[in-house]
């Protein structure tokens, strides 16, 4: 423990320690795409004629419509997960030479109504059954009220805007009000210190989310042609690259004040969100340069299409790995370093599995059934 705690405060270290800023990521590209594909998706095809209705009621059965095509594309790796978090948790309950790091053996099978209803981080951590998906129950509830902004944005964009708006600022301030009456220090206490009341809590997680609708919305008003001049693109790349790495190194042997600290707890993952937004606003309008090249690599899309099952799987292997050893690891980034590569293959590995299995049946079965391909056999 005296070791962890030297070498967790080497300035390589914070790139390990700050790794939770990849969430809001996953946030922001989540809110995009949804903003951007309902819009492109709503401007093609006429919502009523496949709800035969209009109005309030219109808008309820679309809400409905889009709830159900999330929850089958979600779900059944996602049970198939639960449950192989729970067998593997209890054996190692019994067998290994280490306490399990959570009661997934016992949680499961008590709660695991909670993850299927996506509802998980309403409740207490202690009693969370597969502790990684609180970013699914989070991104489900987020996925919620978007499509109700959504949807409020096809008639009403201004007063979508302001809600949108309304949200993020609620949430900022809730985030700023719970770490300063904690006294939450982000240069000192652990990225999870306060999991419980900030880390895994939909009002706290938000921000991100909504920039990414935002910037799926500009997009898509813009179809991707934003006409920028060359000092505009250097600006906001300098700009982009200066705050995210200052996100991640630039607390290293800070001292904040309460404020400060709960500020930055605050406006921090929207900031990180903001300066990926630009990436992709750049990289969508054409000045991307090599790093669109490399963003946009062929050799990434095999992956990109199973990133969801190694999401679910991914702690599973490192579990496996942690559980079957015999003697505790000394920590050190280069240690980390080779031990990620080995858990990414090995991640994926499995992922690919689980995809066939149990993904790609059900995204197969929606794509069949999609209102969208039935309208265009329609006019065909």
């Amino acid at each position: 423990m005296e070791l962890r705690g030297l070498v967790e405060k080497e300035l390589l270290f914070q790139t390990i320690s700050n790794g939770a800023f990849s969430v809001d990521t996953f946030f922001m590209i989540s809110g995009l795409l949804v903003s951007f594909l309902y819009f492109r998706t709503t401007a093609k095809l006429d919502v009523t004629k496949i709800t035969k209705t209009t109005g309030v009621k219109s808008n309820m059965l679309e809400f409905i419509g889009l709830l159900i095509y999330r929850f089958l594309r979600l779900t059944a790796p996602y049970l198939f997960s639960i449950g192989m978090v729970q067998v593997s948790m209890k054996w190692f309950y019994y067998n290994s030479v280490f306490e399990p790091p959570t009661m997934d053996h016992v949680n499961c099978p008590n709660y695991w109504w909670r993850n299927l209803l996506y509802v998980n981080t309403l409740f207490p951590v202690k009693d969370m059954c597969m502790l990684w998906s609180w970013y699914l129950a989070d991104d489900t509830q987020f996925y919620v009220l978007g499509v109700i902004l959504l949807i409020l944005a096809t008639s009403h964009i201004r007063l979508s805007a302001a809600t949108l708006l309304t949200f993020m600022v609620s949430s900022w301030c809730t985030t700023a009000y719970i770490a300063y009456s904690n006294q939450h220090m982000p240069a000192e206490d652990d990225p999870l210190a306060l999991f419980d009341k900030i880390y895994d809590k939909p009002w706290t997680r938000l921000g991100p989310y909504l920039v990414g609708m935002a910037v799926g919305w500009i997009l898509f008003k813009t179809d991707c042609k934003i006409r920028m001049s060359k000092v505009t693109v250097v600006l906001g790349w300098s700009m982009s690259f200066a705050c995210l790495l200052s996100l991640l190194y630039g607390l290293y042997g800070a001292v904040l004040d309460p404020i400060t600290a709960a500020a930055y707890s605050s406006l921090s993952h929207s900031a990180w969100a903001m300066s990926l937004s630009w990436i992709v606003i750049a990289c969508s309008c054409g000045y991307g340069g090599p790093i669109n090249k490399i963003l946009s690599w062929t050799l990434l899309y095999p992956f990109s299409r199973v990133t969801y099952c190694a999401y679910l799987v991914h702690p599973v292997v490192i579990r496996l790995l942690s559980m079957k050893m015999d003697a505790p690891l000394h920590l050190g980034a280069y240690t980390i370093f080779i031990l990620f590569l080995g858990m990414l293959v090995a991640s994926y590995l499995f992922a690919f599995v689980l995809s066939l299995a149990f993904e790609a049946p059900v995204v197969t079965m929606l794509r069949l059934i999609s209102p969208k391909r039935k309208s265009r056999e329609r006019d065909e």
